[in-house]
């Protein structure tokens, strides 16, 4: 059963997950799956690539912030998925040893105008590196079903 319904969020609100520490081993196996550019996958070609050194994948990132996000939040709200990312923006390499958190913050929340029982909670999503370092921001509308909608089953 859900504890977090969109009644539950209110503009301002902020949450924070994490930590969570980025093996150098892990960066590499999610760049020879999914992102298999030298910076990700290689530290001497790294050395030579507008990064510096190994970094891990933005992709990566994400679906690290997904799930320390999942883990969270998600499995305990009565979550309907999102609509799409209204923006993503990777701002500084995440490195092999980085402990990543995440805080995110309602930047709005709106009643469905269409379906009633549910509505639209927007997130400012913020990774940062254990230096307190801002890695990545996500702009994401969560769908919440809504508990006190009156058609709501019983």
């Amino acid at each position: 059963m859900p504890k977090l319904y969109f009644e539950d969020f209110r503009v301002g609100d902020v949450s924070e997950f994490g930590p969570r520490r980025i093996s150098r081993e892990e960066i590499i196996a999610f760049a020879v799956q999914f992102d298999p550019q030298p910076m990700h996958m290689d530290e001497e070609a790294a050395k030579h690539t507008m990064l510096g050194g190994l970094a891990a994948s933005g992709w990566h990132t994400c679906c690290i912030m997904m799930r320390m996000l999942t883990d969270g939040f998600l499995l305990d709200a009565a979550s309907m998925g999102s609509p799409g990312i209204d923006e993503v923006k990777w701002l500084r390499p995440v490195r092999p040893g980085d402990s990543l958190t995440v805080r995110g913050t309602v930047q709005s929340a709106r009643v469905s105008r269409s379906r009633p029982d549910r509505g639209f909670v927007t997130f400012l999503w913020e990774v940062f590196n254990d230096r307190g370092e801002r890695v990545m921001t996500m702009i994401c509308p969560q769908m919440m079903l809504r508990r006190n909608y009156a058609g709501a089953p019983a």
